[in-house]
């Protein structure tokens, strides 16, 4: 067993910073039971971080000592294991355009996944599913626009698409609009009043 540790913890240190690994990436190494358990030792002993179920992180070593990925890694990770798009939510998104003062307190990201809890360190992270059309941009700049105007909602999309089509760039806005017709009927009537009002 401790030979299959040192395995995982050399293959885990050659990975870049922020990457993730699961069991079944491990196989190659070992039989699956032995795997999962060489894994949950590293995780015990500070090794690896347990990002979600049946993912680990390497733990991140500075001169300060080791500390867990950074949410939004964890986020990536668990996206690239998984298949999942994962996105931050519509108030970080809001907060990101400056559309809004609020910074949220919990970490709450949206994805096309199930609705769960995973951990990161000692930071819970929620993940909440989201209809297709919040994630269908993903985290281009045009994504973050449409996820911030869903957390706005119908009453200040318009106000605000004013000041989000200076910020975006032409070519952004003009994902923005060619993806209009995936959005609620709100939605899509106050980016085509945007672009072409």
């Amino acid at each position: 067993m401790q030979h299959l540790t040192s395995q995982i913890l050399g293959y885990a240190e050659q990975l870049p910073e922020g990457a993730a690994l699961s069991a079944k990436s491990l196989l190659h190494l070992g039989n699956r039971a032995a795997v999962d358990q060489a894994l949950s030792r590293l995780h015990e002993r500070g090794e690896l971080i347990r990002a979600g179920r049946g993912i680990y992180m390497k733990a991140i070593k500075s001169r300060f000592g080791s500390r867990p990925p950074t949410v939004e890694q964890a986020a990536a990770a668990v996206a690239h294991q998984r298949g999942e798009v994962i996105v931050s939510n519509g108030a970080a998104a809001a907060n990101a355009l400056g559309l809004t003062t609020q910074v949220p307190v919990r970490s709450i990201y949206l994805t096309s996944g199930r609705s769960r809890t995973m951990s990161v360190g000692s930071q819970e992270v929620e993940l909440k599913r989201a209809p297709p059309w919040q994630l269908s941009l993903a985290n281009r700049p045009a994504g973050v626009a449409v996820r911030a105007l869903a957390w706005l909602g119908p009453e200040r999309a318009e106000e605000a698409l004013s000041s989000i089509k200076r910020k975006l760039s032409p070519e952004a806005f003009t994902e923005l609009l060619a993806a209009a017709h995936q959005f609620p009927t709100w939605l899509a009537r106050s980016v085509g009043k945007a672009a072409h009002g």
